[in-house]
């Protein structure tokens, strides 16, 4: 008898894949919600993008945003969910985009994908071998260059990615669950004392959020969510998908939006509205150690300055796990090599996929090192500006292949999870796209000597990746149709009609 889960999993075993390219595994709710969870990396999140958004943004209502954010991706998620209930395959936005505008547009997609995890995936490595090296060096250990711990890392995670994916959620699970403690006793810890200023709701009044610059606010709020739309890539491996990956989508990104809008308003009440800002533009990098001295002592800081390596390391291998499982379901589509998809005998994981994902990863880190790149103002700010646009646009493209499909299938009569809730999420999310798109310059570090954002060089090259991938899956989908007509339709196995 075929069960659930082998009929949803049915649909990626065609001619040209065999029975051990089939990912399986029992995943619930919580060990997906760790995962993508970890991919945002909340601690990285609150110790670098709120400073930096307070400072940039909009001041004192800069955690407001994080709110909003959340919002805005709740109404994508909706019409997502309604998506993947239909659509039992693991590809998530590629695989849904597939299915709404047709498999051109989903190559299209998916090239864009592989770009947007690599690329915030590279930007991390690069920032934890910078924070590796000030820590150890400060620690009075030896001073090694930022890209040995960096390589050392993907080494790392190359090793837990080739297991089974239950070791990798194990890991995840008890980094998360540190580094959340450590904030949420930090936030206790303001409120118990009060704050600087006393405790308020200033962060959220009218005056406060379209104070100073929002959209570029609301583009560092953005960018921290990366990650929570993960979780349909886990299907394969999920226990009762049809249950849990819901549940899953909705779990991260409301839990996501509550803690860093908690969190955010914490940082602005250990300082106070009056002088956070300025706090801020002292050391942004080093914001929230600083805080955690003043409110938690010398032992607080030391576990919080540990806890900010392990929650970057928690995100590189949490997007190494939603790479390979890209690659490995574009391989059974016949996009890829066909070793690419095979599936380890013993450890149930997509092993090629992650030896590839490493051997990229590496590779970059040392074409970076060997041009001299700075780890943080250029490989983790470059990188992380390409992905922060790529996945707004991603989300937004895949809003309008939710609405397509249901409005061309019937399948899913519900006008709120099908077109209200879906365009809603459109709509701020293109928006979103426009406000990144324009100050993008600043994001990457491309201003003018005023200081205003000002497209050059490095502005031009990244942007013309965010056109290049997806050119390439456009072009693969026409020699594919034109040379190959069977492995054409072959697609549809994977991301749709």
């Amino acid at each position: 008898m075929t069960n659930t889960k082998d009929a949803a999993t049915a649909g990626i075993v065609s001619q040209s894949t065999g029975a051990g390219r089939v990912l399986s595994g029992s995943l619930g709710v919580g060990p997906i919600v760790f995962m993508v969870v970890a991919a945002a990396a909340p601690l990285t999140v609150i110790g670098g993008s709120a400073p930096l958004g307070i400072l940039l943004g909009n001041g004192v209502g800069f955690p407001s945003l994080f709110a909003v954010a959340a919002v805005v991706l709740l109404f994508f998620a909706v019409g997502m969910v309604a998506m993947t209930r239909k659509v039992p395959k693991p590809g998530a936005f590629f695989t849904y985009v597939g299915y709404g505008l047709g498999k051109p547009a989903g190559l299209g997609t998916a090239y864009l994908a592989l770009l947007t995890y690599t690329t915030i995936q590279i930007a991390v490595y690069g920032y934890v071998g910078y924070i590796c090296e000030v820590t150890v060096t400060g620690l009075g250990g030896p001073d090694l260059p930022w890209y040995i711990y960096s390589l050392a890392a993907i080494v790392i995670v190359g090793v837990l990615g080739y297991r089974h994916i239950d070791l990798s959620s194990k890991v995840l699970a008890f980094l998360l669950v540190a580094e959340v403690g450590i904030v949420l006793a930090l936030v206790a810890a303001v409120v118990l004392a009060g704050g600087a200023q006393g405790l308020s709701l200033a962060p959220f009044e009218p005056n406060n959020i379209f104070s100073g610059s929002p959209g570029v606010g609301l583009m560092f709020a953005i960018a921290a969510f990366i990650g929570f739309e993960a979780t349909a890539i886990f299907r394969d491996e999920a226990k009762n998908p049809d249950k849990t990956i819901p549940r899953a989508t909705y779990i991260a990104v409301i839990g996501i939006g509550v803690f860093y809008t908690l969190a955010s308003w914490a940082l602005v009440m250990a300082w106070g509205p009056d002088s956070v800002v300025g706090v801020a533009a002292e050391n942004p990098g080093a914001m929230v150690i600083i805080t955690t001295m003043n409110y938690l002592g010398v032992v607080g800081e030391i576990i919080m300055n540990v806890l900010l390596i392990t929650s970057m390391f928690a995100c590189v291998l949490s997007f190494h796990n939603v790479i390979t499982r890209y690659q490995h379901t574009m391989s059974n589509a016949g996009l890829l090599p066909s070793k690419v998809g095979s599936v380890h005998a013993r450890h149930l994981s997509p092993h090629v996929s992650s030896l590839v994902q490493s051997i990229t990863a590496f590779t970059l880190l040392v074409v970076f090192a060997l041009l001299g790149l700075d780890p943080v103002l250029q490989v983790f700010t470059w990188f992380s500006g390409v992905a922060t646009l790529a996945i707004a646009l991603l989300m937004a493209l895949t809003s309008v292949a939710v609405i397509v499909y249901f409005a061309r299938t019937k399948s899913d009569r519900r006008l709120w999870n099908t077109i209200v809730a879906p365009t809603i999420g459109f709509v701020g999310l293109i928006g979103s796209a426009v406000i990144i798109g324009v100050n993008f310059p600043m994001l990457v570090g491309d201003v003018a000597e005023d200081g205003a954002p000002a497209f050059g060089i490095v502005s031009a090259l990244l942007l013309a990746l965010i056109v290049i991938f997806p050119m390439i899956g456009l072009i693969q989908a026409l020699v594919l149709k034109k040379r190959n007509p069977a492995a054409y339709e072959e697609i549809t196995a994977v991301i749709g009609t």
